[in-house]
């Protein structure tokens, strides 16, 4: 799980102005001293939200399904600053992250340059949801590696019971720009567990849900559409702040 701890300043490098002289094409001429301003770096940030935004968007407790608490300890931001980007793991993806909250990790991505997540939970039943903005095309690269990770771990063993766990995976229409979702099930468990992911511009969102007699499926998409309704908003002109 990811910690605001996190959270560093990205460092701007300044340009700086270059002279530039115009000679005379002949000796009899006489040269005009000519300024150019440099071209400015293009900000590799612009237009993404940032953690205190995304935390805005966060789908609010009249979304989570009742008798379930907001976990202090679930709940994390990356405040005003964007972090520094990481590059995507290669190695064989660790099945066991789709069982935890900040589950997007197993597609090899730590996660993006801000994010914002919230976990809650009963004894028995778990609502996690998380939004992660990053750089360029970086979000549509991960939803198709998700969909690599499906295929990869469509079977593995649980961390607690020690159960073989089935992965499910298909393409969901109607979520954002594009999503999939994924149902864990086990015969040794009580009820299965869903996962969307769903891509809006440059922002994932991920929630997971155990809560509900249906793998978490109806308590999962709810929460994810609630979600994708409010960043669409806080990304509109004007919907920032």
């Amino acid at each position: 799980m990811r910690i605001p701890s996190r959270a560093v300043m990205l460092i701007a490098v300044a340009a700086l102005p270059l002279a530039l002289s115009a000679c005379s094409s002949s000796g009899t001429g006489t040269g005009t001293g000519a300024s150019a301003k440099p071209a400015k770096a293009k900000d590799p940030n612009a237009g993404l939200l940032t953690g205190t935004q995304l935390k805005k968007a966060m789908a609010p407790a009249s979304a989570i399904p009742s008798g379930l608490t907001l976990e202090a300890d679930g709940s994390a931001d990356s405040g005003g600053q964007f972090l520094s980007p990481s590059s995507r793991k290669t190695a064989k993806p660790d099945c066991t992250r789709l069982e935890t909250t900040s589950w997007i990790q197993v597609s090899g991505y730590k996660g993006g340059v801000s994010f914002a997540q919230e976990d809650y939970a009963n004894k028995t039943e778990e609502v996690a949801q998380e939004i992660d903005a990053f750089q360029g095309t970086t979000a549509t690269a991960l939803m198709k590696q998700l969909q690599t990770v499906a295929g990869e771990c469509a079977t593995f063993t649980d961390t607690d019971a020690h159960a073989k766990v089935k992965v499910v995976g298909s393409s969901t229409s109607g979520l954002g720009d594009e999503a999939y979702t994924m149902t864990l099930t086990s015969g040794y468990w009580d009820n299965g567990t869903t996962l969307i992911a769903a891509r809006s511009g440059s922002s994932v969102v991920t929630v997971l849900s155990t809560a509900g007699g249906d793998n978490g499926a109806a308590s999962a998409k709810k929460v994810t559409t609630t979600i994708l309704a409010a960043l669409k908003k806080e990304a509109a002109p004007g919907g920032q702040g």
